[in-house]
């Protein structure tokens, strides 16, 4: 029986053996960088791979593996072109980026310090575990993969730099765009506001009177917006003032800790009233009103924004402009990844059947 027992182990121990070696095998070496050559792995392709079935529920193909495998060769031949051309990215420009993505998709500006604590309270789970379940990684490999794209990008606008510059929509292509959105290009009723926020820190109860003692100075006209402002720049100032333009929405009222109800209350108060102040989870808050505007709808000319110069007609163009900048980014990226996608640069491991076999792994 032991040696039965015995024999069963070294079999599967053997199978694991053949399992890791399966994953290590070499799929191509992409050289374009001689002096820094990269190797594809059957786990590098499978990494990139269980992520794409978990979402789509399903197995990829053979053939959609090959394209996750040349997806893979063309990133890696273009990051080495880039570091070539000398492109860097400094980790502190990702973690910049990566906090305004973040920030956008949960609709509240925040510090990476902060973006842990928010996500547990308005996801009921951590950071790691939010990104691993939308895009099957966690935090410091999603940062690496943003790195990665950054530095591609960078290169092909580099590359590229004149003729993205000469991408731009006709007049005609505005006034069609417009014309079919019209209704979208909407006032709503909109109200200035000077908003303070003091921060309730580790003192809550010096943190009530500081927001208490600035409303009062706000209110005796002791000091000005403006004075806010700049006081509430300088360092350790623990808290922050400046201009609101707040629309009469659902959605506002709720990014603003108020119900509805209470937002309607403000944009019935006259211009120059100083609300009480209101405490949320992590500050206490005032608002002075400012002036009023109308909902209305817009016309091409009008401007976008009360007070502001910026036109609809302004603001498409400028949206437009980068939606067909991103398309010509998006061909370029692939015209030079295909450029660079030679024998001299890549040199594939494995093809045909050899390499159909590799990648018809059961998961």
């Amino acid at each position: 029986m032991k040696k039965l027992a015995l024999v069963c182990f070294m079999m599967l121990s053997a199978f694991g053996a053949a399992f890791a070696q399966s994953d290590l095998q070499p799929l191509a070496i992409v050289k374009l960088n001689k002096n820094k050559s990269e190797t594809v792995t059957v786990k590098q392709v499978k990494s990139r791979v269980l992520p794409y079935e978990k979402q789509l529920g399903r197995k990829l193909t053979v053939d959609e593996r090959k394209q996750v495998l040349n997806t893979i060769i063309e990133e890696k031949l273009m990051l080495q072109a880039a570091v070539q051309d000398g492109i860097s990215i400094p980790d502190s420009a990702v973690d910049q980026y990566f906090v305004q993505g973040m920030s956008q998709q949960l609709g509240v500006n925040v510090s990476e310090k902060e973006l842990d604590d928010i996500v547990k309270q308005t996801q009921g789970m951590s950071l790691d575990e939010l990104l691993q379940k939308q895009v099957g990684m966690n935090k410091v490999d999603y940062k690496a993969t943003l790195k990665n794209q950054l530095m591609i990008q960078q290169y092909v606008v580099k590359a590229k730099q004149a003729e993205i510059q000469a991408v731009a929509p006709t007049d005609e292509e505005i006034r069609a765009f417009y014309d079919s959105n019209k209704a979208s290009f909407v006032w709503n009723d909109m109200m200035k506001s000077f908003l303070v926020i003091v921060q309730k820190g580790d003192n809550i109860d010096a943190s009530r009177q500081k927001a208490n003692d600035l409303r009062n100075q706000l209110k005796d006209g002791k000091i000005t917006n403006e004075q806010l402002v700049a006081k509430s720049k300088e360092e350790n100032s623990g808290f922050q003032a400046g201009d609101l333009l707040l629309q009469k929405t659902e959605a506002i009222a709720a990014r603003l800790g108020y119900s509805f109800a209470d937002l309607r209350d403000l944009f019935g108060q006259k211009e120059g009233f100083i609300t009480d102040i209101k405490e949320t989870a992590q500050d206490f808050r005032f608002f002075k009103i400012g002036k009023k505007y109308d909902a209305k709808m817009l016309g091409i000319g009008d401007v976008v924004q009360p007070d502001t110069t910026i036109t609809v007609y302004d603001y498409i163009r400028g949206n437009l402009g980068q939606q067909k900048q991103m398309q010509f980014v998006q061909m370029a990226a692939q015209q030079l990844a295909n450029s660079l996608n030679t024998p001299e640069n890549v040199d594939m491991k494995k093809k045909d059947a050899a390499l159909d076999k590799l990648l018809s792994w059961e998961n």
